[in-house]
């Protein structure tokens, strides 16, 4: 359910809309798809696929997505994981690591790597958008395999007409009968030669200036290409194109979202068709980026799209939903069965340092702080753990550990509680664990997530609030 708030808080009105790891840490088990928190793999370890695509083969999602680290916005490599349900992820392996030297060396960028299969050949081809820190000598590259998961082999840069095509932002698209397209920035289509491995020509030239993060899918006889603006790492309210050719012409048609929530806080990926039997589920994949902290703190908006004629949009956020790959069927999953516990309850949860409670007079009630180390814990028997909190612009991350009875750390993790459409949600969700007696913690770090872009505009944070609305337990 969906609720829209006045909330008053630190001065300023706000209209929010509130919708109703490390190594070595717990294994990730899930029954549901959770947007906007941290997920973690079978390994217990943070699922880092942002850019990122999936493809289905032989019965199993394969995920591809760019590594990231907290540190540098570096080539890092580029993950794999798989999965039956779209829910839990087995890290398969690092499918293209780091070179040695060379274009995806160390000091390189590579980034929205997207897998096809050549059905001429069976290979896996991988491609990318690879350039300098300073993005300075972009062009879009490629990898193959023999294999899905790997490992994949760089074989420089993608040809079209004998010359590299010197773009960044890209995506991919597969059409029914085998053709495979790249898609650039601005919507420029290029057509795949047979074997995956060049360009045999170029199928549309433009839609529009100032759209990069391009995807698109097919429904019927009906294209749909999905962009979002030129805002760095900031979310904005993305675009969507119809046709009923890739030549074109392409009507703009608005956007994908409400506008004000800048497609629930996200960018654009991906579209994965779940196909099933009766029906197909469209499956927007978004990246919520958080630099510096790309690697812990960045999460992913995957939301069922409503696809209708030239209509298609994500008019609900699903906090949490479930799919059913057999049938192609999605549905919400209802979190309001889970005992909730709102921040004034002080008996149940121990505030240490300096904490601003709003009354119950508020629209909504809030506990929040920007202290460095200031905290808030809460002992619970139950199989899961939530925490939802109003995010907005001056908030910056948090420390999220999640111990079991004995004090062992079963989960330590940081959270970015920034949103620049403040908005009331989820933010922090436990993988199942074995119902027992845990302790949760959530720590101020007093750091914040700031960027700026090629043209030194600056984005991001201007604070460092925590800010709890609820915490939700499931027995």
């Amino acid at each position: 359910m969906i609720r829209r708030i006045l909330v008053k808080f630190l001065g300023i009105s706000i209209l929010i809309v509130c919708a109703g790891i490390s190594s070595a840490q717990t294994p990730g088990k899930y029954d549901a798809i959770y947007s906007g928190v941290p997920w973690y793999d079978d390994r217990g370890e943070i699922v880092s696929a942002h850019g990122a695509n999936i493809i289905k083969d032989k019965g199993r999602y394969y995920l591809f997505g760019e590594v990231h680290t907290d540190s540098s916005n570096a080539f890092a490599g580029f993950n794999c994981y798989s999965s039956a349900d779209l829910y839990n992820w087995r890290f398969e392996s690092v499918a293209l690591p780091v070179q040695s030297s060379g274009k995806l060396g160390p000091n390189r960028v590579g980034e929205r790597p997207k897998v096809m299969r050549c059905p001429q050949t069976g290979k896996y081809i991988m491609y990318m958008h690879v350039d300098t820190l300073g993005y300075t000598d972009q062009f879009l590259g490629y990898a193959t395999s023999a294999s899905i998961t790997g490992p994949y082999s760089f074989r420089g840069p993608l040809l079209f007409e004998g010359k590299p095509i010197r773009r960044w932002d890209m995506g991919t698209f597969q059409d029914r009968d085998g053709s495979g397209y790249v898609l650039i920035h601005g919507g420029a289509i290029y057509k795949l030669n047979e074997d995956y491995k060049s360009i045999s020509e170029q199928i549309n030239e433009n839609i529009a200036s100032g759209f990069e993060s391009p995807a698109m899918f097919r429904k019927d006889n009906t294209y749909y290409f999905i962009g979002s603006h030129l805002t760095s790492w900031e979310r904005n309210d993305n675009d969507y194109y119809t046709s009923n050719s890739l030549k074109g012409p392409w009507k703009k048609q608005g956007f994908i979202a409400p506008e004000g929530t800048l497609t629930w806080n996200s960018q654009s990926s991906f579209v994965l068709p779940v196909e099933g039997s009766p029906d197909t589920t469209y499956m927007f994949m978004g990246d919520r980026w958080s630099f510096p902290k790309q690697r812990s703190a960045a999460t992913y908006v995957w939301q069922p799209l409503t696809v209708s004629g030239s209509s298609l949009s994500i008019q609900r956020y699903d906090q949490a939903w479930r799919i059913d790959p057999s049938t192609g069927v999605s549905m919400p999953s209802d979190l309001s069965g889970w005992k909730t516990l709102e921040n004034t309850e002080f008996k149940n949860i121990r505030y240490r340092g300096d904490w601003k409670h709003s009354g119950a007079h508020d629209s909504l009630s809030l506990s929040s702080s920007d202290v460095k180390d200031a905290s808030f814990s809460v002992d619970f028997k139950g199989r899961q753990v939530g925490i939802y909190c109003l995010a907005q612009q001056e908030n910056g991350y948090a420390q999220v550990v999640l111990s079991d009875k004995g004090g062992k750390k079963l989960i330590s993790t940081i959270v970015d509680m920034y949103a620049k459409n403040a908005v009331c949600e989820l933010r922090f969700i436990s993988p199942l664990l074995p119902k027992g007696e845990y302790t949760l913690t959530v720590s101020v770090l007093a750091e914040r997530p700031n960027w700026s872009d090629k043209r030194k505009n600056d984005y991001g944070s201007t604070g460092y609030f925590v800010a709890l609305d609820r915490l939700v337990i499931r027995k």
